[in-house]
């Protein structure tokens, strides 16, 4: 049995499947948009920043910690 069957199959072989794959890529890459940012918004919770802030402010009175309560600036543990 051939590795690579008829076109419209759905068992190709590789090279025409990483082909797909790669004409799919490229077309998701440079499409000229077609993206909902405002629908991406809402599914990630951008705009509800008055609330998540509450929430951050609650928690650290809870457990006692400051916006910057290490000694570096970057934020990373000591060097």
């Amino acid at each position: 049995m051939s590795a690579v069957l008829e076109q419209g199959s759905e068992r190709v072989g590789r090279g025409r499947n990483k082909a797909k794959q790669v004409k799919v890529a490229r077309r998701l890459k440079y499409s000229g948009g077609g993206t909902d940012l405002d629908r991406l918004r809402r599914e990630l919770g951008a705009g509800v920043s008055a609330t998540a802030s509450a929430a951050d402010e609650d928690l650290a009175a809870e457990f006692g910690v400051g916006a910057c309560d290490d000694d570096n600036a970057d934020g990373l543990p000591g060097r």
